[in-house]
């Protein structure tokens, strides 16, 4: 097999190519070193570094990213925000908890409701608000914490990608590849529920399957209610409710705009006599708002180079298409675990696009990415 060597790079491009390793040293030591940056600075601050070394016009930058994703993200953080401030999540969670089931149906129902609640919702909200009340219940049934804890991360990533609004990256797979809502959950919905099965199998009877105390007990100073917790709000959790359940039935039954609807939807909930918009959008994860749009500029210099194209050209002639399971499934295990699922999908995407293979199979090709999605969690 010969070696991969790029045509000769013109020297104005020698520092976009330097920033763009930066950046993506950055993704995988989640900062860099000596500088107090996370991903989000380090995205950031090489999108300004690429625009001021190409002199690329804002107008530009602004194209280069993909604001169908940045829309939809933003919408549905809003709607997440809504339920976890209604107490939705502590409330469901509380409930599962309180079902007299045995530790391995306990573990089935959190894998379940959490799972179900992130295909929908921010998984990542979904994990912040769950968190301290299973950790509670857990020591209040004198259960062990951590299989739950585990399987509350697990299933909630996991869920996550069972849809096109799931997690910042399916809304990225959906908008560049404009795939159908309804299609994508069907055939993301196998390898999503044997995942789970997968996982429940595991905590539920893999080693250590039995640690903690066989029988519920309250260990002194635990309570399920703790003062940080929000309160159930039946109203604001219906109306939360209520906006998740139409733009669901807004994607699978229409062709309407889902960028647009889910704005219709965030602007509903921001309509409120009771709970300010401020705490609402205080909700929003406007950092990794940040980290996608420096990426996107950041990677848009980066493919002027052409250097990605001529990888992905050679690849092919090696016989190594990006666009087949295996090498897809490869190439975005070893992404995905070094810079993250976000960067690995934003650095692939352009090039399935691109591969003459992949033209007739989007949906395919989207639940494989699920697929080693799920085997870098």
């Amino acid at each position: 097999m010969t070696s991969f060597v790029p045509a000769a790079v013109p020297i104005a491009h020698w520092g976009v190519i330097a920033v763009f390793a930066l950046v993506y040293l950055g993704m995988f030591l989640g900062g860099l070193p000596r500088l107090k940056l996370d991903r989000s600075g380090v995205a950031l601050l090489g999108a300004i570094a690429v625009i001021a070394l190409t002199g690329m016009p804002l107008e530009q930058a602004a194209q280069a990213v993909d604001l169908p994703t940045i829309v939809l993200l933003f919408a549905f953080m809003v709607v997440s925000a809504q339920m976890r401030l209604g107490g939705f999540y502590t409330g469901v969670t509380r409930h599962v908890g309180a079902l007299p089931l045995s530790r391995a149906g306990l573990l089935a129902a959190l894998i379940g409701v959490s799972g179900g609640l992130s295909a929908v919702f921010s998984n990542d909200i979904v994990c912040l608000a769950m968190t301290p009340v299973v950790a509670r219940l857990c020591l209040l049934r004198g259960l062990d914490p951590v299989p739950f804890l585990i399987g509350l991360a697990c299933s909630a990533n996991i869920g996550s990608a069972a849809t096109l609004i799931g997690n910042p990256q399916n809304m990225l797979i959906g908008s560049v590849l404009e795939l159908p809502f309804g299609a994508y959950l069907r055939e993301a919905a196998v390898p999503v529920v044997a995942s789970l099965g997968l996982l429940w199998a595991w905590l539920a009877f893999g080693p250590g399957a039995r640690g903690g105390a066989p029988e519920p007990l309250r260990p002194l100073g635990v309570a399920v209610v703790a003062d940080g917790d929000p309160p159930f709000d039946r109203w604001q959790t219906a109306k939360g409710l209520a906006v998740a359940t139409a733009l669901l039935l807004v994607f699978l039954l229409t062709d309407w705009n889902r960028e647009v609807a889910a704005l219709v939807g965030a602007a509903v909930l921001l309509l409120s006599r009771r709970m300010h918009s401020v705490e609402v959008i205080g909700f929003v994860d406007w950092q990794l708002m940040l980290l996608f749009i420096g990426l996107f500029v950041v990677n848009h210099a980066f493919a002027q180079t052409g250097l990605a194209a001529e990888a992905v050209s050679w690849l092919a002639t090696q016989g190594l298409h990006l666009a087949e399971p295996g090498v897809l499934l490869v190439a975005g295990t070893i992404l995905s675990s070094l810079v993250s699922n976000v960067p690995a999908v934003m650095l692939l995407l352009p090039h399935l696009g691109a591969d003459p293979q992949q033209a007739g199979a989007p949906v395919t090709l989207a639940s494989l990415v699920v697929v080693w999605l799920l085997f870098s969690l």
